[in-house]
């Protein structure tokens, strides 16, 4: 099965740690649901043409809640209908009004011809205290023979037991480019860990017209009866294309915690416009009541024996991870020790066999630093193989092995090794949903000897003329007592419709102190005009022939317990002065900016302070401190680099003018000086100046402050 990962950014829920997941139960929706009529309420226009009220819906959004309703303009008369003459209005039964306004996309739909039908989209911010049932949706005439302009057509009012949601076992039908496409649930599948249900949804899509459709990337969550909104995945949804009279089938999964109540759950989904920068409603769905059972292979525990004791063991999950042109398979296991004596950690081994017929080889990946089990402890493993990432499957067995060693044979300095079956789990090719944290939240590994915590510290884009440079700080806090470390990763950014930028990682040199903190620059090139919203940040720890991989020579082949982030937005804004620009870890401070021409020369003379976060260790390979000069009138410009690595280097008296690094602490009077005999015959044409702070990374660059200022006058 090819796994694609699409991440829909609709809630701000905090979703963390590793999963592990019990039993599957599917739920069955009807194999022929009933289409559900959309038709709310008509208003006549003039003879046998109508307007019809056909769908509206409500999502949360930050002012309050986003209502979308879609009216059908019916022309059964001779002449051409203009909808310029009309309007339709929404308001509150109490008689509040909305300001309604058209999608971009129905902003051209004027003119309707004779016996032609027209569908239009409108979209209103309400508060958050109203209702569907509270809505009134109003069509008016342009009547300039009336004191107000309008003559009111007539109304339709939300029923008091209307809903947008679509029944258990019925259709919903959505237009997609002006054709009727069914939606429907064809399966509901439930799992459930210690902390988090993982549903996972089957939505079924039907062209019911005449032409090709292709398929938006919608966005889709589940809302529970407190109208929480939790993201699902979208897999196989990306490019899809749907023929007339063809099905087609998309995979939707997510995780949600298990405090929250498993009954009355729907599913939203919802369209981005980019234009608006909205997420309006297309269509609801109730799920059907979410059941549990016992056993099953997944997150029930089996025992084996071996010569040195009796061994508990449990699948927690399996996850299919993009690996550069092929896929990570990989199983995430407890190894249990419930006796009251310690054991030593068996050698085990893996395969994958998939269908009953292809085996695929694995290595067994240990990432806690233990050399045995105490009583009633247990340790964490991994088992990961790959597979090609188009090459689809509809079971998984995993064949968990013990290694004997034997005496090597007469002459020989080779010792045999003996691997033999101890355990299997056998599951269907429902792979689990990779826990995700929200934008501001952390996620902390709590393997013995590397506990860490994890955070997203911010987002920056670099520009140049053809590509962009996507980045995040990811900040990585020290949770042992000794220094450590910081775990190799393995990144990938991924976008909202599936596509996985692999991401490289500047990685920290130094150990990070007790309750200190490192900070990974992990970046991809993307595209120029390639939109990063709403993209997410895939990390696991990286890999090599079986390890953890270690040391800087170290390659990964693989990686283990993957986390995606969601991406905080970035900071855009511009600062109009160069006061405590961040350039973090680093804040740097410059004030009293002067300008001379003397003997042939251009001087600019600023102080600065430049400050640097305790306790954070950084790689800074590839970063400079950019400081660009402007004059207004276009007689001066240039560019001066600083490199980052510079920073924490002192340089003996670092004060001394000759010194023309930029230094942490305070510095007065710092010179730049740069020869240009002709200047001084220039004067008069000088205009104010602007000097510019830029972050550059990798030969590309973000603007993060401008100051303008007065030639041949100090600022302040």
């Amino acid at each position: 099965m090819k796994i694609k990962f699409h991440h829909i950014r609709l809630a701000t829920i905090a979703l963390s740690a590793t999963l592990l997941l019990s039993a599957v139960t599917p739920v069955w929706a009807d194999s022929a649901p009933t289409a559900i009529s959309a038709s709310i309420g008509k208003v006549t226009i003039t003879g046998s043409s109508y307007f019809e009220l056909k769908q509206i819906h409500l999502l949360p959004d930050q002012n309050g809640k986003l209502a979308t309703f879609t009216i059908s303009i019916h022309n059964e008369g001779n002449s051409e209908l203009q909808f310029i003459d009309y309007w339709a209005r929404l308001k509150s039964k109490s008689g509040n009004q909305f300001s309604a306004r058209l999608l971009p996309a129905d902003k051209d739909k004027n003119r309707v011809a004779p016996g032609a039908t027209t569908d239009l989209t409108f979209y209103a911010t309400v508060n958050a205290a109203t209702n569907l049932q509270d809505l009134v949706v109003q069509f008016i005439k342009w009547d300039f023979s009336q004191t107000n302009f309008e003559r009111v057509l007539g109304e339709v009012a939300v029923p008091n037991d209307f809903t947008d949601v679509t029944p258990t076992n019925s259709a919903a039908s959505i237009m997609v480019g002006g054709t009727q496409v069914q939606a429907s649930i064809k399966k509901f599948v439930s799992n459930k860990n210690e902390k988090y249900h993982v549903p996972t949804v089957y939505l079924k899509l039907e062209n019911a017209g005449s032409h090709t459709v292709t398929v938006p990337s919608y966005l889709f969550s589940i809302r529970t009866a407190e109208g929480l909104l939790y993201p699902l995945e979208a897999k196989g949804i990306k490019d899809l294309k749907i023929n007339p009279k063809e099905s087609k089938e998309i995979q939707l999964s997510g995780s949600i915690p298990v405090g929250v109540a498993a009954d009355a759950w729907q599913l939203t989904v919802a369209e981005a416009i980019a234009d608006l920068k909205l997420n309006v409603g297309v269509a609801n769905f109730q799920l059907p009541p979410v059941s549990t059972q016992q056993g099953g292979s997944i997150g029930k525990e089996y025992s084996f024996t071996s010569k040195s004791g009796v061994y508990t063991t449990q699948l927690n999950g399996l996850h299919r991870l993009p690996w550069e042109d092929q896929d990570l398979l990989t199983a995430d296991l407890t190894l249990i020790n419930k006796g009251q004596e310690s054991l030593p950690l068996p050698k085990l081994s893996g395969y994958f066999l998939l269908d009953g017929a292809v085996k695929i080889d694995a290595k067994l990946i240990q990432t806690a630093k233990v050399i045995g089990l105490g009583a009633g402890a247990n340790v964490n493993l991994q088992i990961a193989g790959k597979v090609p990432y188009t090459y689809e499957f509809s079971e998984v067995k995993l064949v968990l092995q013990e290694n004997e060693s034997g005496e090597p044979p007469a002459g020989t300095d080779k010792g045999t090794t003996t691997a033999t079956d101890v355990l299997e789990f056998s599951t269907q090719s429902e792979l689990q949903a990779i826990p995700f944290i929200n934008a501001g939240q952390s996620y902390t590994s709590n393997d013995a000897g590397r506990k860490s915590k994890y955070a997203i510290r911010n987002v920056s884009t670099y520009e140049d003329k053809t590509n962009i440079m996507f980045s995040a700080m990811v900040e990585v806090t020290n949770l042992e007592k000794r220094f450590t470390n910081v775990s190799k990763l393995v990144a990938n950014f991924r976008a909202p419709d599936g596509t996985v930028f692999a991401a490289s990682v500047a990685e920290v040199k130094n150990k990070i102190s007790p309750s200190g903190k490192g900070l990974l620059n992990v970046w991809a090139s993307v595209p120029k005009g390639y939109g990063t919203a709403n993209m997410n940040l895939l990390l696991g720890e990286a890999v090599t022939d079986g390890k953890l991989s270690e040391g800087e020579k170290a390659v990964a082949d693989s990686y283990v317990n993957p986390v995606a982030y969601w991406l905080p937005d970035e900071r855009k804004e511009v600062a109009k002065t160069l006061k405590n620009v961040d350039l973090f870890p680093y804040t740097i401070t410059i004030d009293k900016i002067g300008t001379t021409i003397e003997d042939g020369n251009f001087k600019l003379k600023f102080n600065y302070e430049l400050t640097k976060e305790k306790l954070t260790e950084i790689n800074t390979e590839g970063h400079n401190l950019l400081l660009v000069f402007e004059d207004g009138g276009g007689v001066k410009r240039f560019e001066k680099k600083f490199d980052f690595k510079d920073f924490d280097v002192f340089n003996g008296e670092s004060t001394a003018d000759q010194d023309a690094k930029i230094r942490l602490g305070k510095r007065e009077n710092f010179l730049i000086s740069i020869a240009d005999p002709g200047l001084i015959f220039n004067t008069k044409f000088l205009q104010k100046y602007k000097l510019s702070v830029y972050d550059e990374f990798q030969g590309q660059r973000k603007l993060l402050a401008s100051q303008q200022a007065d030639w041949f006058i100090t600022t302040d």
